[in-house]
């Protein structure tokens, strides 16, 4: 395949890939800046391979160093759009790089201009390719993402070899002679074809393994408190019990709104959303990072607490139910007296399952709230405390 070709194939891949980002930009509303980005910077990949074949057109330095810029700039566009992942990008920075590069090429260009254009211009693209991997690979946003790993290969591989074409390929020019240049752009360009291909193959695999791992966590959410749904809290709370098998005890708190369909009647519906709402801020605030929080459904909710005893979390689940009565009543929205009833079973042993633990719990609820409700009743135990 000779060299015109290999360009032409570089700017339809260029091209075909950011006609394929916009068309994804319509599916991810939430990351329409970054592939917005991306795809700018695929279409000036494009203008500077139509430069590059044109460039001995152009009086003097001026089309391989129009070349250069252009393809730089395409780069700066693809790592603000992933610096764009996790934070705004200012363009102020790419306009500097593009300035030095200018000053660089009218300094020295002249001068040397096949030194220039065969591996000076290399430099900034190893650079900037070396970082995209850096900041993929310190991103907050696609780091628990299973494609990951490629993308930042994918932009390794890349920097490593315009780095090698900066600094290797001089030597064996030197080494073997000129006769090593023609080879050494069809390597080039080779590369080029494979990159535009990888590369923003690897970026939408992003952008769409975060948003089905968005779906997969919605679908494990309730939609109203934020908290996790009864699926959610299984899967969560079961991972958590296996994770933690030596950190015993374990305790689990079953909570019961007391009167809540009163409320709802009373007040409205709004104003019973607004008390879910509530007990679930409560709940997030005591129960801190280490606890394992859900809505089962309605009014119910449930705490899991690796490593607390019964001791222990029948302090944290007073506290829930005093801090939530506390709240409710001098809350301007609600401004009414709110309880909850709750049941507390601890793990007798290594093997007991999270299914079990919460039947314990739910049986010392109903007997909770048998006894008056408003109230704090530990499984096996026949002594009831009040919960607020």
């Amino acid at each position: 395949m000779d060299l015109p070709t290999l360009w032409y194939l570089t700017v339809g891949t260029s091209l075909v890939a950011a006609a394929m980002t916009l068309w994804e930009r319509k599916a991810h509303a939430q990351r329409s800046r970054p592939l917005g980005i991306w795809a700018a910077g695929y279409v000036a990949f494009a203008i500077g391979c139509l430069l590059a074949m044109r460039r001995e057109a152009f009086p003097g330095i001026t089309g391989p160093a129009l070349t250069n810029i252009v393809m730089v700039l395409g780069y700066l566009l693809v790592l603000q759009g992933v610096r764009c992942l996790d934070e705004r990008v200012r363009i102020g920075r790419c306009a500097a790089v593009l300035i030095v590069l200018a000053a660089a090429w009218a300094i020295g260009g002249e001068e040397f201009p096949v030194f220039f254009w065969t591996y000076v211009g290399s430099l900034p693209i190893a650079a900037i390719c070396g970082l995209t991997a850096l900041v993929l690979l310190r991103s907050r946003a696609v780091k628990p993402l299973r494609s990951r790993p490629i993308a930042v290969g994918v932009f390794v591989c890349h920097s490593l070899f315009y780095l090698l074409r900066a600094t290797v390929a001089p030597v064996l020019v030197t080494t073997y002679g000129e006769s090593l240049l023609p080879v050494l752009a069809k390597v080039t360009m080779y590369e080029a074809v494979l990159f535009m291909m990888a590369m923003p193959m690897a970026l939408l695999a992003l952008i769409r393994e975060e948003y089905q791992a968005q779906l997969l966590a919605d679908s494990r959410t309730d939609f109203l408190t934020g908290l996790r749904n009864r699926q959610g809290f299984f899967e969560h709370g079961a991972r958590a019990l296996r994770d933690g098998a030596a950190q015993r005890p374990v305790s689990l708190l079953a909570f019961d709104l007391d009167h809540f369909k009163a409320i709802n009647d009373r007040y409205g519906h709004d104003a019973g959303d607004a008390v879910l709402r509530l007990f679930a801020a409560v709940s997030r605030d005591i129960a801190g990072a280490d606890g394992v929080i859900g809505r089962l459904g309605g009014e119910e909710f449930a705490i899991l607490l690796p490593g607390q005893d019964s001791l222990a979390a029948s302090r944290i689940g007073e506290t829930v139910a005093r801090e939530f009565a506390e709240r409710a009543a001098r809350s301007d929205g609600l401004h009414m007296t709110a309880t909850v009833s709750i049941g507390l079973a601890e793990a007798r042993s290594n093997a007991t399952a999270l299914a079990e633990l919460l039947s314990a719990a739910d049986l010392a609820l109903y007997k909770a709230k048998a006894l008056g409700r408003n109230r704090i009743q530990i499984a096996g135990e026949n002594g009831v405390s009040e919960a607020a």
